[in-house]
């Protein structure tokens, strides 16, 4: 689902134009991106909490030419999902876990798959 699908859906429900209910949705992400940077941390009751978390330095492997290369620290944002949110993933039909797949990867055409080989992506 993209933003614009967002929109449209909110706008639909709650009867305002796409293009208040748009710059609606836009004012709270950059809210939630403010608070990320001023405070590292938002917990929204009954969704969940985004946080700003340092990933340490580490050394890592090139896929393409296996040569050893260090990974500077770096800031990352963390999500952890509330409980409510939690509940209702789990009560997801499993049906849908086929249609996901283990550890799915989209092919650009919103359909999920296997994840591809590294040989097999394109660079």
């Amino acid at each position: 689902m993209t933003k614009k699908e967002i929109v449209k859906q909110i706008s639909e429900k709650l009867g305002l134009t796409q293009l208040k209910t748009k710059e609606i949705v836009q004012q709270t992400f950059d809210a939630i991106v403010e608070t990320l940077l001023e405070v590292k941390r938002i917990e929204l009751r009954n969704f969940g909490v985004f946080e700003v978390k340092l990933r340490k330095a580490r050394k890592a492997r090139n896929p393409r030419t296996g040569e050893r290369v260090d990974v500077e620290p770096k800031f990352v944002v963390t999500f952890k999902p509330g409980k409510e949110m939690e509940e209702k993933v789990r009560k997801l039909d499993t049906g849908a876990l086929a249609a996901v797949g283990a550890g799915g990867e989209s092919d650009g055409n919103g359909a999920m798959g296997k994840a591809k080989p590294a040989a097999a992506r394109k660079p």
